[in-house]
């Protein structure tokens, strides 16, 4: 297939000396939405004179207004990178920066290297879990700082938050004699319906809750870079304000379904963790896996308008064909739920469970709910932050030992009741506190583990005074006075509870003892 001849814009676009400044080679990417120029120390991007419902480019005034849109919102995320407007003018064959008239604007940016972008990094086997630590971080700040919706404001309305989901079904045309695809999206529009109507409500409660912000709207791995050492989002949504005024967990979901995507499930649930730790918004995860079932079909949607725009070649077709499909795919998988198992530790404060049972989270698949971080945030403490209380006072009074178990055992509901996996890290010394969810499992119906942490003594003595040297801070402060009040307390576990209970190293690999509750689960062992 012969590639139309490229429009006017690309063609004196893709020359140096179109340039005030060096760029000996001019690389292109295009997208169904824009190109990109990358020259010298810079790089352009120009939108391309499209309607497709959702973004309208038609026209030149248009797409003047979008890119300064563009510079204005991106700038609250990479000020460093968006540098200004470039009006495009003069004579078409001669068309030269800053001419008059305008012919056409492009955003000028400043360059970086494309190996620092998440995804490179993750193809090059750079990317690492403390990134995404990081950008949990930097994200959930960024979500706390953003502009809160007015309540004027039509957006993040349940109508606003389906009208997009039910239009990438309307705009996306199965490839010719794919029956399977076309029935696929026949069940995914429809399984969209239903679980819409079930958490309308919700979505409601939401927006009036305070969860609709002005986000980024396309925070994947393509738009992340790590700079300098520092986490750095760009490239967000300029062109569609419904798109952009969205619930958070919308926002993150999208980076969440990229990692499945890329074969990277254990990377997302770390980055949902630790984004969930810093915010507290476990009310938000019973949205998850509908907003990823979104985000999946919005890839898929992207897909198909480029595969539809004529221009690719044999084997560029053949690709976009393959990863659409890949997208669809990853999207019916969200709609396909087993009973979630509750995962429940039982250790003395030293024996490693919450660095153990965040790996298993991540290795499983699950949410990892953290006593040290849930007993803090109900004292209005963040979780790096020392109370200073004495043992059995303060926020580690009885009082507050209840409020913090009661608190768990209402996240991992929610959680659970989403289909979601969860592991509530504590240490569950007392019988009443265990007793709390061996109820909550017996009330859902849901399959339970206990991880128990056989340390001896000495050991876990070591441990604490080892850390108590570390120079890194943790959410627990527990100290040999807490432990050896601890061991003077237990209440050992029962022969009922032994049952559903697992021994762990904590030194052990956390993929091993996943895959060890996946057979236990798999054989039925767990009732």
């Amino acid at each position: 297939m012969r590639k139309k001849q490229q429009p006017w814009i690309v063609q004196i676009m893709s020359k140096s000396s179109f340039y005030d400044h060096p760029a000996k080679n001019v690389e292109l990417i295009e997208t169904h939405i824009s190109w990109l120029f990358l020259a010298g120390d810079f790089a352009y991007k120009v939108k391309k004179p499209i309607n497709l419902g959702f973004l309208d480019f038609s026209t030149l005034a248009k797409r003047h207004h979008f890119c300064h849109e563009e510079l204005r919102l991106n700038r609250r995320f990479a000020p460093q990178l968006y540098l200004k407007v470039m009006t495009i003018g003069g004579e078409t064959e001669a068309a030269a920066p800053g001419k008059t008239p305008a012919l056409e604007y492009a955003v000028k940016m400043r360059r970086f290297p494309r190996k620092c972008q998440l995804d490179r990094m993750l193809e090059a086997g750079q990317l690492r879990a403390h990134h995404l630590t990081d950008f949990a971080r930097s994200i959930a700040e960024q979500h706390r700082s953003a502009t809160s919706l007015e309540p004027a404001q039509p957006y993040g309305s349940a109508r606003s938050v389906i009208e997009p989901m039910l239009e990438n079904f309307k705009q996306i045309e199965p490839p010719q004699k794919k029956t399977r695809t076309a029935q696929q999206l026949k069940r995914l529009m429809q399984w969209t319906g239903t679980v819409f109507a079930k958490l309308e409500s919700a979505l409601t409660q939401r927006r009036e809750e305070g969860f609709i912000r002005e986000c980024h709207g396309d925070t994947h791995l393509g738009n992340m870079a790590w700079l300098n050492g520092q986490p750095l989002l760009f490239d967000c949504i300029e062109f569609n304000e419904n798109l952009r005024w969205i619930d958070v967990i919308s926002d993150i979901s999208f980076l969440v379904m990229d990692l499945d995507d890329r074969g990277q499930p254990a990377l997302g649930w770390h980055f949902l963790n630790h984004y969930l730790q810093e915010t507290g918004d476990y009310q938000g995860v019973a949205l998850l896996n509908f907003y990823k079932v979104y985000r999946a079909m919005v890839r898929a949607k992207v897909l198909g308008l480029r595969l539809s725009q004529g221009d690719l070649n044999e084997q560029e077709r053949s690709e976009t064909e393959s990863l659409f499909q890949s997208y669809l795919d990853l999207a019916e998988r969200y709609t396909l739920q087993l009973p979630p198992p509750l995962i429940m530790t039982h250790g003395f404060s030293g024996s490693g469970k919450s660095t153990f049972t965040a790996k298993l989270a991540e290795s499983y698949g699950g949410i990892h709910i953290r006593s040290d971080v849930e007993r803090k945030r109900l004292h209005g403490l963040t979780a790096s932050a020392q109370s200073g209380s004495p043992l059995n006072s303060g926020i580690y009074s009885k009082k507050a030992s209840v409020d913090t178990y009661l608190r768990l055992r209402d996240i991992a509901s929610t959680t659970l009741c989403c289909g979601l996996p969860v592991c509530v890290d504590a240490t569950f010394l007392m019988r009443k506190q265990r007793e709390l969810f061996l109820q909550l499992a017996d009330d859902l119906k849901v399959p339970l583990i206990i991880v128990d942490f056989p340390l001896p003594e000495e050991v876990l003595r070591k441990r604490i005074e080892q850390r108590s040297r570390n120079e890194e801070v943790d959410a627990s402060e527990a100290t040999l006075k807490v432990l050896y009040a601890q061991l003077d307390k237990e209440e050992p576990l029962t022969s009922n509870e032994r049952q559903k209970t697992i021994r762990v190293d904590p030194d052990s690999p956390a993929e091993a003892m996943a895959r060890v509750i996946r057979g236990k689960l798999d054989c039925g062992q767990t009732s």
